[in-house]
């Protein structure tokens, strides 16, 4: 897998409360991922980038919910999100990564 392709399939680490609950308990992290990206490849995007080991990889699409606004109804943007577990042992830190 390329260096571009690497960049598109995740497009960002995903921190929220819930994200940092698992990290700890599960030893998973969550990603952003693009709408097209598939388990193998952000299992190799993953370990490219962080150097790590990837257990398994789980994936969720996030419908974007339909709010009201001045002018109407707008939508907010679907999102797909991956759960990535890491090996026992292996931990990302998001400072250092390239």
């Amino acid at each position: 897998m390329n260096r571009e392709r690497i960049y598109k399939v995740l497009v960002a680490p995903h921190i929220s409360e819930k994200a940092t609950m698992v990290a700890e308990k599960h030893g998973q992290y969550v990603f952003r991922v693009a709408p097209d990206a598939t388990k193998p490849e952000i299992k190799k995007a993953v370990e490219a980038l962080f150097e790590v080991k990837v257990d398994s990889v789980q994936t969720v699409n996030i419908k974007g919910k339909t709010k009201r606004t001045a002018r109407g109804l707008g939508k907010r943007n679907d999102v797909r999100k991956a759960y990535v577990r890491l090996a026992d042992g292996q931990d990302i830190d998001f400072a250092d990564a390239e």
